[in-house]
């Protein structure tokens, strides 16, 4: 049975100054728990339903499992319809500087502020197969909960940090590409081997100080009437297009 104060700790993490103080977030779901026990990342604590135990993969001694209740599932859950599992993870001490950003083009994101559509991002790199995303600091949190659900455990596989983005991008030697309105059409843009490929926040786009440091910019043709995209809809059309030149 889970105490008053284990119930409080764990909730508390839904708030980003606590994961940051416990250096711990919030995982929930078998399916996403299962991806971040492959990965490289710590799992620390899993609380499970009785009945779903034995759907756990083969854990360490270092990994504690505490049997609970539908009950205090609901208590600790951050969803509406709590999954059978929710995990306390550690938080990894990621190095930008060590990220082989040589190899690909590798997405940044200057002022993305919605949960979903960073998690949508993130699930949609791993899908066409982009290890980096580097965030600006005023990047929504990736281990918000609301965050790390939308990636359906692709975060385990994705490597994401946060930079000084106008510093950061200043020293570096890559081309820098922008999504702007009034870019190149990106079906007629050739891309480098590597690179970094730019999108803004949902209401502003990004900074002037970041267009400031671009290379070159492209733009998804708008053949209809709508005013704009998502930018998590946007992310997976460049995505899709950069890999389709690649496999040619």
């Amino acid at each position: 049975m889970l105490s008053k104060s284990q119930i409080s700790f764990i909730k508390s993490l839904q708030q980003k100054k606590f994961r940051k103080e416990h250096n711990l977030f919030i995982v929930e779901g078998l399916k996403s728990i299962t991806e971040f026990l492959a990965s490289k990342y710590q799992v620390q604590t899993i609380y499970c339903l009785s009945k779903d135990i034995p759907n756990l993969p083969k854990l360490s001694q270092k990994q504690k499992v505490f049997e609970i209740t539908e009950q205090e599932l609901t208590k600790i859950s951050s969803l509406q319809n709590p999954q059978e599992a929710l995990a306390l993870i550690e938080i990894p001490q990621l190095d930008v500087n060590v990220l082989e950003i040589e190899k690909e083009i590798n997405l940044v994101l200057d002022g993305v502020q919605d949960p979903g559509n960073l998690g949508t991002i993130i699930r949609t790199a791993d899908w066409f197969g982009f290890s980096n995303i580097i965030c600006s600091k005023n990047t929504v949190d990736v281990y918000n909960p609301k965050v790390v659900q939308a990636t359906m455990g692709s975060l385990a596989r994705v490597n994401v940090s946060y930079v000084d983005l106008p510093a950061y991008l200043i020293a570096q030697q890559l081309p820098k590409f922008g999504t702007l309105l009034d870019g190149k059409n990106i079906y007629h843009q050739d891309w480098p081997e590597a690179g970094f490929l730019i999108l803004g926040s949902e209401g502003n786009g990004i900074s002037d100080e970041i267009i400031s440091l671009l290379d070159g910019s492209v733009t998804i043709p708008k053949l209809g009437q709508t005013e704009s995209l998502n930018v998590g809809i946007a992310a997976a059309i460049c995505c899709s297009e950069i890999k389709r030149k690649s496999l040619k």
